[in-house]
């Protein structure tokens, strides 16, 4: 499962660029800091790859396992 926090997104849109199944895009919505944060657009398409995470140089995507 993969867990944004918007509050340290500061839109640089790597994980967008990055993401191998194309299902992240900044936001319309601001956060406290006034940038567009990035969303998850298709949560079900998601393969948990870990590239978002790993790009991204703020620190604020984590790919959390699913409790069964």
């Amino acid at each position: 499962m993969l867990q944004i926090n918007v509050d340290l997104c500061k839109g640089c849109s790597y994980c967008v660029k990055f993401c191998p199944k194309k299902i992240l895009e900044l936001g319309k919505e601001r956060n406290k800091h006034g940038h567009f944060y990035a969303v998850l657009t298709a949560p079900e398409t998601c393969i948990s790859c870990g590239m978002c995470a790993t790009i991204c140089p703020e620190g604020a995507i984590e790919i959390k396992k699913e409790e069964e």
